[in-house]
């Protein structure tokens, strides 16, 4: 679902928003993680007792924000790009 250069370049966006949902995960441990969405859904089921597709989900709609966001610019971009020309 998520892209994985989106993840990549927006890593401390996306991490700032994770640690919003989920206030008692520490920099340390999303920094540990590597952008593994398995390994920080792992860690939140452990850390709330919540369910695996209930933290699956709510990565996911963290995760679709920030594509949303990429596409906007890139439409921005190539149109602005397209006028230039």
């Amino acid at each position: 679902m998520y892209n994985e250069e989106i993840l990549k370049g927006k890593w401390a966006e996306i991490k700032g928003e994770i640690k919003t949902q989920w206030g008692k995960m520490t920099d340390d441990e999303l920094e540990t993680s590597s952008g593994n969405l398995t390994s920080i859904s792992g860690l939140i089921q452990q850390r709330y007792g919540a369910k695996k597709e209930e933290v699956q989900e709510k990565l996911n709609n963290i995760l679709s924000k920030f594509s949303q966001k990429t596409e906007e610019v890139k439409t921005q971009l190539k149109n602005s790009n397209n006028r230039q020309n």
